[in-house]
């Protein structure tokens, strides 16, 4: 293990209390142009008498290493900011030859600093920054001749990227190529290389439509640069020719389009349906307790996985997850998790254990290790082609973790 240093453990609690209620409310087209710039992570340093929390180590047999991405597109006019054109920052992660000896910082200090002035944190401002992680940046990735599957992943509403580092880590580990979308004024602070960092203006509309429109449309503006080509068009022909796959950035991973997932946290999770809907390349969706905030009339032949807290039952008080679920025509599994709530499914349920104050009554290491188990059983079995008993129904390994097949619903 290594050596942890940050905030100290009282500070700290304070930071997961108040965050934990952060982004909860909204468990709930083709773009081109614009440039990829990749620039360099730096880490804030800290007191060495003082320990911080860290994520949990990932399972997996690949050093991890990280990188993260500007990207502009300058043919789209930001929903939220129309003056400004739509700017997206995106961490990579991706299994590594061997570390590279800098490690990856979760938050830049100003994201922390937004963060936690924008929720009156009583904490010292920079104390997200400190929180450890397992990859290193600018690693050079393992060779895949023909590319690695790729996992977009989509945050919480206000809720940073970071919040999703955990998951990727353990992903990139086990051989994905893992892409987290910060979606500009959608979060409580992300940091730009000029400088700048946007707080979260869409917080005061909470149109949450809106909100899975514009990410379905960031998510494919984020496919056509991470992959070097644009997405197919109705009828199922690329517009452009390339290769099937393309280096993202110079001495970045090659990524395989034949297997493209997306993986959201609240209102990243209701985005994967418009992101499906518009966007073939997305084979595969796991929505992690959102509710969906948009007509549930349009059928989804891809495979599904709703996975979330007790209270998304069917016949529970979000019935967007029953009206949905006769929408999923293709495999789908709907799963609760005994004793959890909503933010526990994001890094926030092992780093509260840390500062001594549960996020929810399952044990927060407990918790952080189902989602792992189960979001990679499902990008296994339908990015890799790979059998997962875990899917097909109650586990002895994991009792707290409910399937549920609602009757004449479906």
């Amino acid at each position: 293990m290594k050596a942890r240093q940050g905030v100290p453990l009282a500070s700290a609690a304070a930071v997961v209390t108040l965050l934990v209620s952060a982004g909860s409310s909204a468990g709930g087209a083709a773009a081109s142009g614009g440039t990829t710039v990749a620039y360099a992570d730096t880490a804030t340093p800290t007191p060495a008498d003082r320990p911080a929390p860290a994520l949990p180590e990932p399972s997996g047999d690949r050093p991890v290493g990280r990188t993260t991405l500007h990207l502009k597109d300058e043919d789209r006019a930001d929903p939220w900011v129309p003056k400004e054109r739509r700017e997206l920052m995106v961490s990579v992660w991706y299994p590594a030859r061997k570390p590279s000896g800098t490690p990856a910082p979760y938050m830049t200090a100003e994201e922390s600093q937004q963060y936690v002035a924008a929720h009156r944190i009583p904490v010292p401002p920079t104390a997200l920054s400190e929180v450890g992680t397992h990859a290193t940046v600018g690693a050079k990735p393992v060779p895949a001749p023909g590319g690695l599957p790729l996992v977009v992943l989509s945050p919480g509403f206000g809720m940073p990227r970071a919040t999703l580092t955990g998951l990727a880590e353990e992903l990139a580990a086990r051989g994905y190529a893992v892409a987290a979308v910060g979606h500009n004024h959608e979060a409580e602070g992300i940091s730009f290389p000029d400088g700048r960092t946007t707080s979260c203006v869409a917080c005061a509309d909470r149109n949450f439509p809106k909100v899975g429109a514009v990410r379905a449309e960031d998510i494919t503006f984020v496919l056509d640069k991470l992959t070097g080509r644009a997405a197919p068009d109705t009828s199922g022909r690329t517009p452009s020719k390339h290769r099937p796959w393309a280096l993202p950035w110079e001495g970045g991973p090659r990524i395989d389009t034949r297997r493209v997932a997306m993986v959201g946290h609240s209102a990243g999770g209701f985005s994967t349906i418009p992101a499906m809907l518009r966007d073939t390349r997305i084979k595969a969706a796991v929505n992690m307790d959102g509710n969906y905030h948009f007509p549930n009339d349009t059928p989804v032949d891809r495979p599904l996985l709703m996975l979330g807290r007790p209270s998304h039952v069917p016949g529970g008080r979000d019935g967007t997850w029953d009206e949905t679920w006769t929408e999923l025509t293709g495999w789908k599994r709907w799963l609760t998790v005994d004793g959890i709530e909503h933010n526990s499914l994001t890094d926030l349920a092992p780093l509260a254990k840390q500062f001594d104050i549960p996020l929810q009554n399952l044990d927060g290491d407990r918790t952080d290790a189902i989602v792992r188990a189960y979001v990679t059983a499902f990008l296994d079995t339908h990015l890799r082609g790979r059998e997962r008993p875990l899917l097909d129904g109650l586990s002895a390994r994991y009792p707290e973790v409910r399937f549920h097949t609602p009757r004449g619903v479906g």
